[in-house]
């Protein structure tokens, strides 16, 4: 018998998730790791907090835009508010998206602040106060990502809803005029 083989869509671009997940597993293992086996402070310091500066800086600018097709940045105004700017593509582009690539990135997003929560409560409870500038460091990184991609989707939804909504529109349109020039015979 031939069993029926079951389609499954693979990840559009492995590589970009692969370094997507790398950066942050990297912070995260580099901090358990060496605060588990290594006493010195600074180290743990610096190097975790460059691995999420740099996964920070992968994640929106460059998976967020390849995986997801957004992009978020802050800029300041000439009277000195801080104004959020939102980049998404247009909708018919956001419905080809690959499912597997944006289920990747929305979930480590996720994960990753969640993993870091978890360790500054061991902190806490370690009462390692020096350790906790770390995870709050690495925590607000990570939160600041999902507050501007967050922000971005509901944008990107938006986008979404309008383009399905405008060929909703069009293909009525366009089957009403249809009906009626064969209704009364015009062509």
């Amino acid at each position: 018998m031939d069993r029926p083989q079951v389609v499954t869509e693979n990840y559009a671009n492995p590589v970009t998730c692969l370094f997507h997940v790398l950066f942050k597993a990297g912070a995260l293992v580099f901090y358990i790791l060496f605060s588990l086996f290594v006493k010195s402070f600074v180290i743990i310091f610096v190097i975790t907090v460059f691995l999420a500066a740099l996964d920070f800086w992968v994640v929106k600018n460059v998976s967020g835009r390849i995986l997801v097709g957004m992009r978020w940045w802050n800029e300041i105004d000439d009277e000195g508010n801080s104004v959020w700017k939102f980049e998404c593509l247009d909708g018919e582009a956001l419905a080809r998206m690959n499912k597997k690539d944006s289920w990747l990135f929305w979930w480590t997003l996720y994960l990753t602040a969640a993993a870091w929560i978890i360790l500054g409560i061991f902190s806490l409870i370690r009462l390692e106060a020096d350790y906790l500038l770390v995870v709050g460091v690495c925590l607000t990184l990570s939160l600041a990502n999902i507050v501007g991609f967050t922000r971005c989707n509901k944008d990107a939804k938006k986008n979404i809803r309008g383009y399905f909504e405008g060929h909703a529109q069009n293909a009525i349109t366009s089957r009403i005029t249809s009906t009626l020039q064969s209704a009364f015979g015009v062509i």
